[in-house]
């Protein structure tokens, strides 16, 4: 049985939207394909009459500085994120994060655009483009918008995208200023499997010894990915510390909505560590927003 019927390369963002409403059947985009194919031919998505492929379109596949924010295209593979020199600079928590989706060569084919429109709650790219208060941009007949990272999610595997009718382009992401960084952990199953146990991203920016803004953004702790403004709140304002960090955790704690995974771990152990990794990934940007003040 054939998987698709109809394999559309376009060339442009029109091209790809004309190519998903004009399918005669079920339709779908496809860039690394690393997730699609593999469900296609295990069953467990149906079959498509018609992948359009956008790894041809120039807007998809930039990265660069425009108009001072660093911009991402969805079709953008992991490795040449993780490799970077730009990504290094202004969003090291999204560096960190694509190098540590699957293997090399899952790294050279994943694009973000598709860690994202997946919609997971434990996403590692998505999980870092929270914390770095990311902006999508979507395309569709009348033209683009942005979203907010958090508007873009709607449920596990649900986003606000029209599948036939509005295209998933790109991200627009702050440039790092002095004494600003972001920081990503995570921690996986020792079995290898390709899931994580939870994952923490952290952006921050220090004045002095206390920390003036915070954003924090852990996976999975609820349906969608989202930040968690009860620990920020905790932290925003106070002398980085001991105490600090401790409140912190405590504001992840009253949060987060942790449970319990046959896949991925107890609620009890995604609790313990969640205090963990917060508390590395705090003190791992404190130290480099510190640097980015000398």
């Amino acid at each position: 049985m054939n998987l698709w019927n109809t394999y559309h390369n376009a060339r442009s963002i029109p091209d790809a939207l004309q190519a998903l409403s004009a399918a005669a059947g079920d339709a779908s985009l496809i860039a690394g394909g690393t997730d699609l194919l593999l469900d296609l031919q295990q069953g467990r998505h149906a079959p498509v009459h018609t992948l359009v492929d956008v790894t041809a379109i120039p807007e998809m596949t930039a990265l660069e500085i425009r108009d001072g924010e660093l911009y991402i295209g969805a079709a953008v593979p992991h490795a040449r994120i993780t490799q970077s020199l730009l990504v290094k600079e202004h969003a090291a928590a999204l560096a960190t994060a694509s190098g540590l989706v699957g293997g090399p060569q899952v790294r050279n084919t994943a694009t973000l655009g598709g860690n994202v429109a997946h919609a997971l709650p434990a996403a590692d790219g998505t999980i870092a483009l929270v914390a770095l208060d990311a902006q999508a941009v979507i395309a569709g007949s009348s033209g683009t918008r942005r979203l907010s990272m958090e508007e873009l999610f709607l449920g596990p595997g649900r986003s606000a995208l029209e599948p036939r009718g509005e295209l998933l382009v790109g991200f627009y992401l702050p440039v790092r200023g002095i004494q600003q960084a972001s920081a990503f952990k995570r921690i996986m199953r020792p079995q290898g499997v390709a899931i994580a146990i939870l994952n923490t991203a952290v952006w921050l920016e220090r004045e002095g010894d206390t920390i003036a803004v915070v954003r924090i953004a852990i996976g999975p702790s609820g349906p969608v990915p989202r930040r968690l403004r009860q620990a920020e709140d905790a932290l925003r304002g106070q002398t980085f510390g001991a105490e600090a960090i401790q409140a912190g955790i405590d504001g992840v704690q009253a949060e987060a909505n942790f449970r319990t995974s046959r896949h991925r771990a107890t609620k009890e152990y995604r609790q313990k560590m969640a205090g963990v990794l917060l508390e590395d990934t705090l003190n791992m940007a404190w130290r480099v927003a510190g640097k980015a003040g000398d």
